[in-house]
């Protein structure tokens, strides 16, 4: 049952770092549009993509499982508008939401205690990504005439990870 849990989650880290890779196409796509608010906040969600990858890689570590650093396939890279990147990353983040909970099933339904235990801080991170990003989709899909609009409120609000939080599992090679 522990080799299922792991190969489960050595495909999430997969899907963590294709994530990771589409919000770098995305902060490219805004930084080309001039649009830095937008550009930074994407950059700073591949990041913490990329360090939620790496928790799971220093969980597996720790529980002397097997660890798989997959390729993964190219992001999209062409957006129709402003708002199509946010809507990407709205379904991604209840895409990712939804394998969370399945991991977290798998793991209760294996007994798997400490993989249930490493999940509890991905679940609740999952609520905060899906409600900034549903916030940031509305506020975007009322900008897309006037993109400046959505700059402002990133400029003005804070939205997404803060960082620091102390719950959060240790990532491989420290939170870099």
């Amino acid at each position: 049952m522990a080799e299922d849990f792991a190969a489960a989650l050595n495909k999430q880290i997969a899907n963590e770092f294709a994530a990771s890779q589409q919000y770098i196409a995305a902060a490219v796509y805004y930084d080309a549009e001039t649009l830095p608010q937008l550009a930074a906040f994407f950059y700073r969600q591949a990041v913490e993509e990329r360090n939620h990858a790496m928790m799971m890689v220093q969980y597996l570590l720790d529980t002397n499982q097997d660890v798989v650093i997959p390729a993964v396939d190219g992001p999209k890279l062409d957006f129709t508008d402003i708002v199509a990147p946010v809507s990407m990353a709205l379904e991604q983040e209840k895409q990712v939401g939804q394998e969370i909970e399945d991991l977290f099933k798998l793991a209760r339904d294996s007994h798997n205690y400490s993989g249930e235990q490493f999940l509890q801080w991905f679940i609740k991170e999952q609520v905060e990504e899906v409600a900034s990003m549903t916030d940031l989709h509305a506020v975007v899909e009322r900008a897309k005439d006037d993109p400046l609009h959505g700059e402002e409120y990133l400029a003005r609000e804070t939205i997404g990870d803060e960082g620091g939080d102390a719950t959060a599992p240790p990532a491989a090679g420290g939170a870099l």
